[in-house]
């Protein structure tokens, strides 16, 4: 339930990030959702290995530079999904990684600490 909560959350900062920058483009809510799961298909499997072979820059930077793979991982969701969804440069990408990463945390503070506490 929290997954299919996290995908859903993700497609509608992605409609909010395409209608705050012109270089962030969604088609549509599905191909929004669609993106959201692709993305979420790549934080599970690719996203651990960029972790892995980036450790020492990860480490180096106390952890900031899981941004920049955030960021990665978005810009490859926007290659596999092809004009339905496109982000223009890899500084969007970079600041929606930020973006995303700042609603989460919030998200999962106020929404899932919440639950867990009742």
């Amino acid at each position: 339930m929290r997954w299919i909560f996290g995908i859903l959350i993700n497609a509608v900062l992605f409609i909010a990030l395409s209608g705050y920058f012109e270089g962030f483009y969604v088609a549509s809510i599905g191909s929004s959702v669609l993106a959201s799961l692709v993305l979420s298909i790549l934080n599970i499997l690719v996203r651990p290995i960029l972790i892995l072979l980036t450790l020492p820059i990860t480490l180096i930077s106390l952890g900031v530079f899981l941004l920049v793979i955030n960021a990665i991982t978005l810009a490859m969701t926007d290659e596999l999904m092809g004009p339905s969804f496109d982000i223009d440069s890899f500084g969007l990408a970079f600041l929606a990684a930020v973006i995303m990463a700042v609603v989460n945390l919030i998200l999962q503070e106020t929404v899932f600490r919440s639950r867990t506490h009742e």
